[in-house]
């Protein structure tokens, strides 16, 4: 299903620096399951993605846990001490089951560092500065390489499927990952656009809740979606 470049000028000469900017989005793909080679129901691939019920719990119950804590007792120290000490447990089990804490290790550091701003403010809403930083990186970062001709998308779809950056002398395939890619920059600038003026407000309460409903809840049909898109490209494309 692979494709290989034609000639030498499909790759369009990229440079080394794209070539390993792709290579490892398109490795971080596989490894979180999402290779259109696999025969795999989309369910089950999407699940995958999210790292299954123990992924799911890792994502969300630091912030749950914040969120009830200080909705309950407006105690800012201790709703973010019980939010650290959760990602903490999770990445200890993680280390005592010889399993890859990286994801675990990946969540800790963001909840530690949220938590240590909120900490030195002394404002509830900052703990959600770094995700409205991240939305804002993504949003742009998606955005911009769709409009110069390098979606994110496609390039982590080429080097996952072995035909480096051919796909950008396909009409067909430009098309698709440009939209997918605008598609993805959409979802992360709705999460600033409708987080954002409730973290200027200071409604925690509100901004926790949505945090979370715009998370795996709007993550999981675009996984679904990239991923039924993407396959259908590459079984549509003649060998």
């Amino acid at each position: 299903m692979s494709q290989q470049p034609s000639d030498g000028r499909e790759s369009e000469r990229p440079s080394s620096a794209a070539e390993i900017f792709g290579a490892a989005l398109g490795g971080a793909a596989r490894k979180a399951g999402l290779d259109p080679n696999d025969a795999r129901s989309t369910p089950h691939v999407v699940w995958h993605a999210m790292g299954g019920w123990r992924g799911v719990v890792e994502s969300v119950l630091p912030s749950l846990a914040f969120l009830l804590v200080y909705t309950v007792s407006t105690n800012l120290p201790l709703a973010l001490g019980i939010s650290v000490g959760t990602a903490v447990l999770f990445t200890i089990a993680r280390f005592a089951q010889r399993q890859p804490p990286s994801a675990a290790l990946g969540g800790l550091v963001a909840v530690a560092a949220a938590a240590a701003l909120a900490l030195f403010t002394g404002r509830a809403q900052d703990n959600f500065v770094p995700g409205l930083i991240i939305n804002g990186l993504y949003a742009s970062g998606l955005l911009i390489s769709a409009l110069v001709g390098w979606a994110i998308i496609g390039v982590a779809v080429g080097f996952l499927m072995g035909e480096g950056t051919a796909w950008r002398t396909d009409r067909r395939k430009r098309r698709v990952f440009f939209w997918l890619t605008i598609a993805w920059a959409g979802l992360f600038a709705a999460r600033l656009a409708v987080q954002l003026p409730l973290y200027l407000a200071g409604n925690v309460a509100a901004l926790g809740t949505l945090k979370l409903v715009m998370g795996l809840p709007l993550f999981a049909p675009l996984v679904a979606l990239t991923w039924l898109t993407v396959r259908a490209l590459y079984r549509s494309t003649p060998e």
